[in-house]
């Protein structure tokens, strides 16, 4: 590791800590050279294999951009997309897994979208699972349907404490 105030190689861990989420360890260091303290964040490198069988390391902002596309002309702001990733990457981490095929991180990107914006969600499954007809859309806006309605009976049984 080198040192960032004067670039020398020579330097020691004084603390280790994992951080609360278990992902990353932060560690405490110290220059031999010039005695200097800094703190360094390791964390685990997660890949994700592609369809054509290349391995690349995980880029929230490649999971963003795509996400982006399908939010065109959606009251989706940009602070919502950064949360989306985030939210995309913990689930990742979450997992345990370094490695992951493309087909996982879709998966993780379409609860949160969903959640987001329907008609983006839309947009988005109807390339990530390769919509071949109207009938595939009108089968997924039907569960979309349900899963409304299955939402809102649920409220309806629990109303909201008052008082």
């Amino acid at each position: 590791m080198h040192c960032p105030y004067c670039r020398k190689v020579d330097t020691r861990v004084l603390d280790s800590r994992v951080a609360d989420d278990g992902g990353s360890i932060r560690r405490r260091r110290v220059c031999n050279d010039c005695a200097k303290r800094f703190t360094t964040v390791e964390q685990m490198q997660m890949t994700v294999t592609k369809r054509s069988g290349a391995s690349e390391p995980f880029n929230r902002d490649k999971a963003i951009n795509g996400v982006r596309k399908a939010c065109k002309g959606r009251p989706v702001t940009e602070d919502q997309l950064a949360c989306l990733g985030q939210t995309v990457e913990d689930a990742l981490r979450l997992s345990g897994q370094a490695e992951y095929d493309a087909n996982e991180v879709g998966l993780a990107i379409l609860a949160p979208l969903r959640a987001l914006d329907e008609v983006a969600y839309l947009r988005f499954a109807s390339v990530y699972r390769a919509f071949g007809s109207v009938d595939d859309f009108e089968n997924e806006i039907a569960m979309l349907r349900l899963e409304r309605a299955t939402d809102a009976s649920a409220t309806d049984a629990h109303p909201a404490p008052t008082g």
